[in-house]
């Protein structure tokens, strides 16, 4: 089983010639409404590719929050632990995607900012049953820390979006996963392996195009992916993850799994909107191909 403790969101989707610069009003070609999360979208790609997937977050009592409940029923992704708050809005999130696929992302946090380590304690049954606990920073810092600690199983953090990480939350993670930007915040470096610097035993670095690389303290691999048709990149990221829960609870090596995960990512941006090209295990079976080169 994996469980999921994160964020869910209503995303709007504006599609645009280009980004705007500051003081610059841009008329969008047209708009889109698609269920989100950086939590919500890694939940719905575990379980597309295979996964017993729990999810520990909280919507509002809205129109919104209704509308993603019944969507993660419809992935077959639990929602047992997913808590109804009537005090606060559903998270929302506006992405601004350009002609090139390239997205720009603001959030608004809604009652996911409200997800506490009392939920977590709630939740302490799933946790400890969990095979891999999958983590991302959109809900309280101390709310991941609580669920990394809970936790029986690999503890897999997507540290994104960008902040510092606390230390007693860095002990309880096995696996880490970020990506060139997050990688500078946390060392100052772009090069990966300047993760070692961080102290998590493994450290995944996604490259967009160019794979991934898997570091160690005393080795480093490559993944490449394949090359595909770039519609939309939004949601990329979270298929890689969902992807790496998915393989590892599984049984896959840490490998094995990486490589689906690149594969995964790498079919998800064809399509526009996070979830909408996310690839179901078939898929992702059919397209896989020999590991690290």
């Amino acid at each position: 089983m994996i469980a999921v403790v994160g964020s869910v969101n209503r995303d709007q989707v504006l599609h645009v010639d280009h980004h705007p610069v500051p003081g610059e009003t841009v008329i969008a070609l047209g708009h889109e409404t698609m269920p989100g999360g950086k939590g919500g979208n890694q939940a719905v790609a575990a379980a597309r590719l295979g996964g017993d997937v729990v999810f520990i977050g909280r919507v509002g009592d809205d129109d919104a929050g209704t509308a993603l409940v019944e969507e993660f029923r419809a992935e077959g992704v639990d929602t047992t632990n997913l808590t109804v708050d009537a005090d606060g809005p559903t998270g929302l999130a506006v992405i601004i995607l350009d002609a090139g696929g390239e997205n720009s992302i603001v959030v608004s946090s809604g009652v996911n900012g409200k997800l506490s380590p009392d939920d977590v304690s709630r939740a302490e049954a799933v946790l400890m049953a969990a095979t891999v606990t999958l983590l991302q920073l959109e809900i309280p810092i101390e709310t991941s820390t609580a669920a990394a600690q809970a936790s029986e199983g690999i503890v897999v953090l997507n540290a994104a979006p960008t902040t510092d990480l606390p230390v007693a939350l860095l002990d309880a993670v096995d696996v880490l996963v970020v990506n060139s930007v997050e990688l500078e915040a946390l060392t100052g470096s772009t090069d990966p392996v300047a993760a070692r610097q961080i102290g998590v035993a493994v450290t995944i670095v996604t490259l967009g195009a160019d794979g991934a690389r898997v570091i160690r303290a005393d080795s480093d691999q490559t993944f490449p992916t394949p090359r595909v048709d770039v519609v939309d990149t939004t949601g990329a990221g979270d298929t890689f993850c969902g992807a790496l829960a998915a393989g590892l609870d599984e049984g896959r090596t840490l490998e094995e799994s990486v490589q689906r995960a690149v594969i995964a990512g790498a079919l998800s941006v064809r399509a526009v909107g996070a979830r909408s090209g996310m690839p179901t295990k078939a898929q992702v079976d059919a397209a896989s191909r020999p590991g690290p080169t």
